[in-house]
């Protein structure tokens, strides 16, 4: 006889269900899906078969990702997908002698990246190919704004979305205040990326800031007593007013 009702595998799928997480928003419990990152550390094949180079003979092939680490420290940074790697290596290069554990590991540099859309410049840690995704994408804004969450992989990147989005969505006049003319040229280049504000918020939220989040928009204050009772009173008043008959007097 199993133990639990449910297996333990599915009881994350099964919390989304119920409770105040069914009552997230449709849009941000659609995000939660999970959705495979673009493959950095290895190309895949996207065949099941091929033919050997040397035998000319069809062969099968598997598509086997790399498993990859992703240290707390890549959170804070703009990593562009890169992780750490684990495997073996020989001893001086020697394939006689025995392998060794090895992590290979990103080569990590800060530096200064400025937004149009919050008009502020960034002191951040990348790598080699966030750059290199930057300048394909035509600006760190277009790269924050045009790369899925699970390629991004950054809480600070997906921060730094929903700030965007949300100054897209609001169109304030914070943004190059003695500059209108600037101010709306800005907005109008980046005007494709525009969401409503009720969705811009919960971008790039975890489940915990989302619960939290929600927990805090169905809260209500308690009603004082004495207003109610006072508010109860003037109704019963005006409907025993209502209900009294109306005498005119005649002249």
């Amino acid at each position: 006889m199993p133990f639990h009702k449910y297996p333990p595998k599915i009881w994350e799928a099964l919390k989304l269900k119920q409770g105040i997480y069914a009552r997230l928003p449709k849009h941000y419990l659609k995000s939660l899906e999970p959705k495979e990152p673009t493959p950095v550390h290895w190309k895949p094949l996207g065949v099941t078969y091929r033919a050997n180079p040397k035998t000319g003979l069809k062969e099968r092939v598997q598509d086997v990702p790399i498993p990859i680490y992703y240290p707390p420290e890549s959170q804070d940074g703009l990593w562009g997908g890169e992780g750490w790697v684990s495997g073996y290596r020989y001893a001086n290069n020697d394939k006689m002698s025995n392998r060794l554990k090895k992590t290979w590991k990103p080569q990590l540099f800060k530096r200064e990246l400025y937004s149009e859309i919050l008009d502020h410049k960034f002191t951040i840690t990348v790598t080699p190919r966030t750059l290199n995704l930057i300048d394909a994408a035509f600006g760190f804004d277009f790269y924050i704004l045009k790369t899925p969450k699970e390629d991004l992989n950054s809480k600070l990147g997906l921060d730094l979305k929903r700030a965007m989005l949300l100054r897209l969505a609001r169109r304030n006049t914070e943004l190059y205040p003695g500059d209108p003319v600037k101010r709306e040229k800005v907005y109008d280049k980046y005007k494709q990326f525009e969401i409503p504000e009720e969705e811009a918020e919960w971008v790039g939220l975890s489940l915990e800031e989302a619960v939290e989040k929600q927990r805090q928009l169905e809260h209500k204050e308690p009603e004082p007593l004495l207003k109610v009772y006072v508010d109860r009173l003037v109704e019963e008043l005006q409907m025993k007013k209502m209900l009294e008959p109306h005498v005119t007097e005649k002249k």
